[in-house]
This record gives C-alpha cells, structure tokens and sequence, in this order.
C-alpha cells in the first residue's frame, strides 16, 4: 500500500511538471470539459507527439546516411591522394638513382 502511495506521488509530481511545459503544436487539456472530451485532446497530443518523434527521428537518420557517404567518398579520395603521393615519392627516389648513377657514370669517365 505504501508503494502504491509513493507511485501516485511520483506521478503527480511528474504530471504537474509536464504540465509547466509549453509543448508548440499541443493543447492544454485541463481546460476541456467533459471526460470524452479530455481523452480526446490527450489522445490528441500524444498522436502529434508520436508524429513529431517519427518525423525527427526519420530526419536523423537521413543525416546520419548523408554523412557515411560523405565519410566514405572522403576515405576514397584520401586514398587516391595517398597512392598519388606514393607514385610520386617512388618517381623522384628513381630519379635519384638515376641521377646519381649519371654522376658516378661521368666521374667514372673522367679518371679513365
């Protein structure tokens, strides 16, 4: 019995704070007479609530999709850039090679 106390009191204090909360596109169902009338409107808000949650919910998750694929289009490009720069690392080393060997060819040359 005393559990059942602390729930209700718990619920009422919840109640009364999600009363203070001004919800744009709710209605204020305290002033509606009639039971009917008041399940209504509850039902009301609950249904644009749930719509509203769908719609953000939705909303993120074709965020988040746009952002993989932007991710993943960057990792692509990272990795061309990175076989580039390799290309052209290996190009100069073997340039070097070549270049020194023109070098040595010469000095070779030269003491003959």
């Amino acid at each position: 019995m005393r559990m059942i106390g602390l729930l209700a009191a718990v619920t009422l204090i919840g109640v009364a704070a999600a009363s203070a909360q001004d919800i744009a596109g709710t209605e204020d169902c305290t002033k509606t007479s009639g039971l009917d009338r008041r399940t209504g409107c509850l039902q009301a808000n609950v249904n644009f609530l749930q719509r509203t949650m769908t719609r953000n919910a939705l909303e993120a998750h074709r965020r988040l999709q746009a952002a993989e694929a932007e991710i993943t289009a960057l990792k692509t490009m990272l990795a061309a850039m990175r076989k580039q720069m390799d290309e052209l690392q290996a190009a100069k080393a073997a340039e070097k090679k070549v270049g020194g060997k023109k070098a040595e060819d010469k000095k070779s040359d030269g003491r003959k």
